[in-house]
């Protein structure tokens, strides 16, 4: 296991009604966005409906804070948001959490 490896959590909410049209627009937009940085390791979007509102959690895996750097730019700890995040989010939260990868394991092992 690559112990330099970063884990990156983004939290956002949306109106419940809208969630299947942002889940299709991260799955269009912000996807290929994180796939086009060296150094992106990989990519989970999660999704929790809680009656009215939709919570969804991406995690993005990265090879180093420089990666994270080349997507989010210098202040990693600031959340990134793209214009189209104006028709669907119900707020804005101003950063991020990073993790250290301590232990990954493939589910065929």
């Amino acid at each position: 296991m690559d112990q330099s490896l970063i884990a990156r959590t983004w939290h956002g909410r949306t109106a419940a009604i809208k969630a299947d049209e942002y889940l299709k627009f991260l799955i269009g937009r912000a996807i290929p966005d994180y796939q086009s940085i060296a150094g992106n390791r990989g990519v989970t979007i999660l999704r929790r409906t809680q009656g009215a509102e939709a919570h969804f959690l991406i995690l993005t895996v990265w090879e180093s804070r420089a990666a994270i750097e080349a997507f989010a730019g210098a202040d990693i700890e600031k959340a990134k948001y793209y214009d189209e995040d104006q028709e669907y989010l119900l707020e804005f939260e101003p950063t991020v959490t990073h993790y250290e990868v301590c232990a990954a394991v493939p589910a065929d092992q």
